[in-house]
């Protein structure tokens, strides 16, 4: 088999694409990986900008699919920087020889089926590659996105996106700094971008929760004790809800008094974790009501830490439920806005009308500025997937079949699309979990079906329309149980124009959607069509 005949091709070189490598390799098959960044790390390549720091804490946030690895490796802080966690992927890469099988700085364009030689055309700048299979390890937060005003090109100073942040820094000491948005990227750049320049004005169209982080120094301790205790932990990872094992609620928040609610959340919010306050009660994602009590205690936090009362409460969310949009950990976001040179702008207040030359305007005045960060997020799930002109059977195209928001079974395979593959795709836990629990469950499954099919003289594998269907239904259903819909969010879709407005993940748990996937393939990989060319 050359080179360019491969069993597998999988895109993308960051945490799912290096552990399908891995898996694939010591199946027996060939593969190759593309890779658009001239480095591994995938999210953790391009998120650079000060701060850039995982939600979830170093020693849950890691592989769990060698002990060696686990033993080996000693992470610094409870969350980790972005520079610790790329170091990581890095080690993992060298430690497993994976580099050998990866190609860098090429993007794929095109990937196309051929139903009668039952085998995908990966196309990319440089060369055309045939594989039985395509994995498709883009992430779900990959496809940045710039905000929907006019002038960027007219701007006279450099104009930076946090998703793609000079890998040799940026001096802000001494400018003027204007920030559009206030995303997780944002609050986590804010307050050190906000040390450096002279000035920083901070343009918001809708405020975060945020929460403390909390972060400090790992003692030597608590490394060795969760080290001592990996597998079990491991085991409590894939069983719990969000792949972040917490102690499970037994009460709704309306049936204790408020001064009992108080002391639950302040304890949670002690914690620094990011679950802890929204799974401090059975019904907090799911009634309004019940919600809003965790929601006034974090406007109530807001307000102790903000001085300006027109500021905090400008900064306070009102317009959707805690929770519905992804929460954010922070060191010193909210205290930020009391410094006398950090000004913020409420969008909705004056809206965005343009870049100028000299900075942004809005529908009342102009901020001048030497600098300009963007922190406006990605088009999140499906746009690095509809980046890819991908063609199933009969030449139907991906983005055509989810013109009206994605179909897929299970998040991992789309029907009319053979033998295609997609690591946390849409309709999975994937964003409303630990990432890299879920990452490995479908990087597991995934590669336990092929070796399935080639036990078994088979090889082509694809989801019924049927069970795609239910599947959909079945996250539509589970999702609207939830006040997920009522936001405008980036799991919605609401933050690019023009995208359908669809619930993109599932809510339905980490361990209760891994029952379902082991079930399936238990069931002779029930909702799947498994066949050969003979």
């Amino acid at each position: 088999m050359s080179h360019n005949d491969v069993d597998a091709v999988i895109v993308g070189a960051g945490i799912a694409g290096l552990y399908q490598l891995y898996r694939l390799r010591n199946a027996g098959l060939s593969a190759r990986v593309f890779e658009t960044a001239d480095g591994v790390g995938g999210t953790w390549y391009w998120n650079r900008y000060p701060g850039a720091r995982c939600d979830v804490e170093s020693m849950a946030y890691s592989y769990s699919f060698s002990p060696e690895l686990e033993q080996e490796w000693v992470w610094t802080e409870k969350y980790p920087t972005q520079p610790e966690i790329l170091s990581y992927i890095e080690h993992v890469a060298d430690r497993f020889d994976l580099r050998k099988d990866i190609t860098f700085s090429t993007r794929v364009e095109s990937c196309v089926w051929d139903d009668t030689a039952g085998r995908w055309t990966v196309t990319t700048p440089s060369e055309a590659v045939t594989a039985q299979f395509v994995i498709m390890a883009t992430g779900c937060l990959s496809h940045s996105k710039a905000p929907e005003i006019p002038g960027a090109d007219r701007f006279r100073g450099p104009i930076h996106h946090t998703g793609h942040w000079p890998h040799e820094g940026v001096d802000l000491t001494g400018k003027r700094l204007a920030v559009i948005g206030t995303g997780s990227s944002g609050i986590q750049s804010i307050p050190i971008m906000a040390d450096q320049a002279a000035s920083t004005v901070v343009f918001q169209r809708t405020p975060n929760f945020s929460m403390p982080a909390g972060n400090r120094p790992l003692q030597e301790g608590e490394i060795s004790d969760m080290k001592g205790r990996y597998p079990e932990f491991r085991k409590a990872q894939r069983e719990s809800a969000f792949g972040v094992p917490v102690e499970h609620a037994t009460q709704s928040a309306l049936e204790v008094p408020a001064a009992e609610r108080t002391e639950r959340y302040q304890a949670a919010w002690e914690q620094g974790n990011l679950v802890a306050v929204l799974g401090a009660y059975t019904d907090t994602i799911t009634d309004a009501a019940a919600n809003d009590t965790a929601a006034q205690f974090v406007r109530d936090k807001i307000r102790e830490t903000v001085d300006d009362p027109a500021t905090a409460e400008k900064l306070s969310p009102r317009t959707f439920p805690f929770g519905t949009k992804r929460p954010c950990l922070d060191t010193g976001y909210y205290a930020t806005f009391n410094k006398p040179n950090v000004d913020l702008v409420d969008l909705r207040e004056t809206p965005l009308v343009e870049i100028t030359e000299n900075g942004v305007r809005t529908s009342e005045r102009e901020y001048e500025a030497d600098s300009i960060v963007f922190a406006t997020g990605f088009d999140a799930m499906t746009g690095a997937l509809n980046a890819i002109d991908i063609r199933g059977r009969d030449g139907v195209s991906l983005r055509d079949k989810w013109a009206d928001g994605p179909r897929t079974f299970l998040g991992l395979a789309v029907a009319g699309f053979p033998n295609l593959f997609t690591i946390t795709g849409p309709s999975s836990p994937s964003v409303l979990s630990n990432m890299i629990v879920s990452i490995e469950q479908h990087v597991d499954w995934v590669t336990d079906l092929i070796e399935h099919l080639r036990a078994n003289g088979l090889d082509r594998v694809e989801p019924t329309t049927a069970a795609e269907d239910e599947w959909v239904e079945h996250v539509r259903v589970v999702g609207d149980a939830t006040l997920f819909p009522t936001a405008d969010s980036w799991y919605m879709g609401s933050n690019v124009p023009g995208k359908p407005r669809v619930f993109m993940a599932y809510v339905g748990g980490v361990g209760p959607y891994r029952e379902q996937c082991d079930a399936i393939a238990a069931d002779g990989y029930r909702g799947f069509v498994l066949g050969s060319a003979a």
